[in-house]
């Protein structure tokens, strides 16, 4: 999987970050997948920097429903169907998001020409297709807020090959059985168990992308052991206070949550726009005083997962 991101500034666009939105390319190496968490204004302007389309979008998922998360939602919509493409697009947020995307088509004569399914979450499973699953638990914002955690399942084991030859099997349709972990009859009678010739799984990736929030209960089980966390740093430490009453979470905060939840590493975005280039790197450098395994994401900032 890799992220990129789209924007990292707090609550207004900067002269170098734009409002929040990220790209989550699955690279499913049969099924593809492109994700979009979180669409503040100006997202599809930035989509125009990258190599991906609009078009290739398969699902939105919007964290709360603060304008700098989402304004930029109805005009990728419009852009996505103004440009002919016809694949199925699913978004998800909480309650409100369909009244949000309803209205504004509807005021402005937009439509989509494209199928379009808005569906409304609770805290708990958002959905299990097999491949993926997403899990999203509210957090601590003046409005309603989630974060997601997209767990990868895991990844069958490769089948050895040399040892079924060895023991009288051919190369051949049997294989593609024998490597989904069937048993299968040779033509001799024998039964053959395809697990007994498979490595052991490989765990899937796990990623929780937060929205806003201060510290609450529910982070650490979206944040338990993921490869990657991303967090918004909204203010630096000596901030913490305001930060907290805002529903934002300070540096600190940030790295603190990492450390506790076992993460791999830590992202920070959602960065204030009083802080310039140097400010962000005394940002990063007090997450990194708590969380070594830390960076700071900029527009464009590419992460693999």
């Amino acid at each position: 999987m890799e992220l990129i991101f789209l924007g990292t500034s707090a609550g207004v666009p900067t002269r170098s970050r734009n409002v929040t939105a990220m790209l989550l390319d699955l690279q499913h190496p049969t099924r593809g997948g492109l994700w979009l968490f979180d669409c503040g204004e100006g997202t599809q302007h930035q989509l125009l920097h990258t190599t991906y389309h609009p078009g290739k979008l398969d699902k939105i998922f919007i964290t709360h429903l603060h304008g700098d998360h989402l304004f930029g939602l109805p005009g990728l919509l419009c852009s996505r169907s103004m440009a002919g493409n016809a694949n199925p697009l699913t978004i998800y947020g909480p309650a409100g998001i369909a009244e949000f995307v309803e209205t504004t088509l509807r005021l402005s004569g937009s439509w989509t020409d494209y199928p379009l399914e808005v569906v409304e979450i609770a805290d708990g499973l958002v959905f299990d297709d097999g491949a993926y699953r997403v899990i999203a638990r509210p957090l601590n914002h003046p409005v309603e807020c989630y974060g997601y955690r997209i767990e990868e399942h895991d990844k069958p084991g490769t089948l050895n090959a040399a040892a079924l030859i060895a023991d009288g099997v051919r190369p051949g349709p049997l294989f593609q059985r024998l490597k989904l972990g069937d048993t299968v009859e040779l033509e001799d009678g024998r039964m053959i168990n395809g697990l007994q010739y498979l490595s052991a799984p490989s765990p899937g990736k796990t990623l929780a992308i937060f929205g806003d929030t201060a510290p609450c209960p529910d982070a650490h089980e979206l944040a338990q052991g993921v490869d990657v966390m991303v967090h918004e740093a909204t203010l630096e430490t000596a901030m913490e206070e305001k930060a907290n009453s805002r529903g934002h979470s300070s540096t600190r905060q940030a790295a603190r949550l990492a450390l506790e939840a076992g993460v791999r590493k830590l992202i920070v975005t959602h960065v204030s726009s009083r802080y310039d280039a140097r400010g962000c790197e005394n940002l990063l450098a007090e997450c990194r005083e708590v969380f070594e395994n830390c960076e700071l994401a900029e527009d464009f900032t590419q992460v693999s997962v």
